[in-house]
């Protein structure tokens, strides 16, 4: 069956629910109609996940029919109205949304409900990280959705040209993205994009297939690709690999139209949503709903693709191509404790920092400058939103080109600092390892350059009395060198990466801390 096909149904099956009942009044619980036989319980419950927590599930699978729970009556309501002009699929088929006449679901009594609720707790876990989530898809199956984190994206009614960049604005919404590929095939514009995660790319799909990238046109169709890798060996306005900065661009030259690089707020994908210029908050989960994802890296600010004002021309005057700045703009600082070093060391973890000034008379903000401005986009894909000495984060791209340095006489008490021939910077050699191992804040570091003579004892201490609390330590079976310590909080940890990175443990050793994506 056809979408087309399918859409003319659920019409009629709209039609038919409606005579057969009086409208009800908005819920917390959602009454879901014309589920595939097929469809798991976690892909009911991720009808839901782009819009807030999801707090319980009765699924009806003889009457192909499920109750689903969202945490405030705000969210069910959010979620009715998107998809009643955005029609929901599982499986390539149409589901109808509709509020319930119950106002919540006792099912603690009910049998048959460990499938669900092995479901349900995973969602539950995710601050926890995207390990328990995945635990929830293997009880019900063993494999995650799709099997596998890249993406084949095909791009219908392309109307106005769909940049790379605008594919990762919408994408990096989802997860971290790594790779990007475009090419075309059978005259259709296609992609291939890699998450760091395979939930990432089910999130992804689940909330992007079907919806357009401007208002009417660039329908984006999804599904996943077979590859478990993909190779890019250009970094260009065709492909790109966010883990690579050191490739070369390649003979092919940038063919951008000049006037496609407008960013705002108007007319994008989810406009109803009530997080920043229309988006909801990472991955799409509500500010209350009281879940924190550090698997998955904030949302990229208030970057959205403005709706043309004139049909076939982009009119907004701009660059050719985004991003194009290495300055960053760091607000929310808490005044009494940052330093033009601390954010050299933080910021350094996604890129190489050439200057910090922190402004002198508004001290709770600060400009970055990174290297380039491919560094300076990761940095606020990972640090945006993060808590910093009690304070989250807001990075977004400075109207600065550079950070200039104090005029020769003029003293700035110290704010501004120019680190450009660091010693420390991660990136400066082509090809290095660090350029693999870009990972989100998260509580466990990964520790290296250890001496021969430093004990379990010794470094646990030394990270206490930064005023951490250690959980976990283990060195690497193969190289002692190497050890991963996992501390109470994401917060705790980013605190200790800036006090500790670099300290000197003797015996000619500095200690190198980064984030790790394991866990102890």
């Amino acid at each position: 069956m056809d979408k087309s096909t399918a859409a003319a149904e659920l019409g009629n099956e709209k039609k038919k629910f409606k005579r057969d009942r009086s409208p009800c009044s908005p819920s917390r619980v959602l009454h879901l109609r014309q589920i595939p036989n097929h469809a798991t319980e976690a892909e009911i419950i991720s009808l839901g996940l782009p819009f807030g927590k999801v707090t319980n599930l009765l699924r009806l699978k003889g009457k192909n029919q499920a109750f689903l729970e969202m945490a405030s009556e705000e969210v069910a309501v959010t979620m009715v109205n998107h998809y009643t002009s955005s029609i929901p699929y599982l499986r390539s088929q149409p589901v109808y949304i509709e509020y319930s006449n119950h106002k919540e679901l006792k099912t603690d009594n009910l049998p048959n409900q460990a499938r669900t609720q092995a479901a349900l707790q995973g969602v539950n876990a995710m601050q926890s990280g995207s390990l328990a989530f995945t635990g929830a898809f293997a009880a019900e199956g063993g494999v995650l959705p799709g099997q596998g984190s890249i993406l084949r994206i095909i791009i219908e009614d392309l109307f106005y040209p769909v940049t790379l960049e605008v594919l990762y604005q919408v994408f990096s919404k989802f997860g971290s993205v790594l790779k990007i590929v475009t090419f075309t095939k059978n005259n259709q514009f296609q992609v291939l994009l890699q998450y760091a995660e395979p939930m990432h790319a089910y999130y992804a799909k689940m909330a992007l297939d079907g919806q357009n990238i401007y208002a009417t046109c660039c329908t984006l169709r999804i599904d996943f690709s077979k590859l478990t890798s993909l190779k890019v060996r250009y970094n260009n306005d065709k492909s790109r690999d966010f883990t690579r900065l050191d490739l070369p661009s390649g003979d092919i030259q940038p063919v951008l139209d000049p006037s496609i690089a407008a960013f705002g707020t108007q007319n994008f994908l989810f406009p109803s949503y009530a997080g920043a210029a229309g988006f909801a908050p990472p991955l799409g989960f509500a500010q209350d709903a009281g879940l924190s994802v550090p698997a998955v890296p904030p949302a990229l600010g208030s970057l959205a693709v403005m709706s043309p004002a004139v049909p076939g021309q982009m009119t907004i005057p701009g660059v050719t191509g985004a991003p194009v700045n290495s300055v960053l703009l760091v607000s929310n600082l808490n005044p009494e404790v940052i330093t033009p070093y601390g954010l050299f060391i933080l910021f350094g973890v996604y890129g190489d920092v050439h200057r910090v000034k922190i402004m002198f008379k508004k001290k709770e903000k600060a400009l970055v400058q990174m290297a380039d401005a491919v560094q300076a986009q990761i940095a606020i894909n990972y640090l945006n939103g993060q808590r910093l000495y009690g304070r989250v984060l807001h990075t977004t791209f400075s109207k600065h080109q550079i950070v200039q340095l104090p005029r020769e006489g003029h003293e700035d008490q110290g704010l501004t600092k120019d680190y450009s021939n660091s010693p420390l910077h991660r990136y400066k050699k082509p090809g290095s390892k660090n350029f693999q191992n870009i990972f989100p804040p998260s509580a466990t570091l990964h520790l290296s350059n250890i001496p021969p003579s430093a004990t379990v004892d010794n470094l646990k201490n030394l990270f206490t009395s930064t005023g951490s609390t250690v959980k976990a330590f283990k060195f690497f079976q193969r190289d002692c060198k190497m050890a991963l310590i996992q501390l109470g909080s994401v917060e705790e940890a980013v605190h200790a990466l800036i006090e500790l990175h670099n300290h000197d443990l003797g015996e000619n050793h500095h200690l190198r801390v980064s984030f790790s994506k394991s866990t102890i």
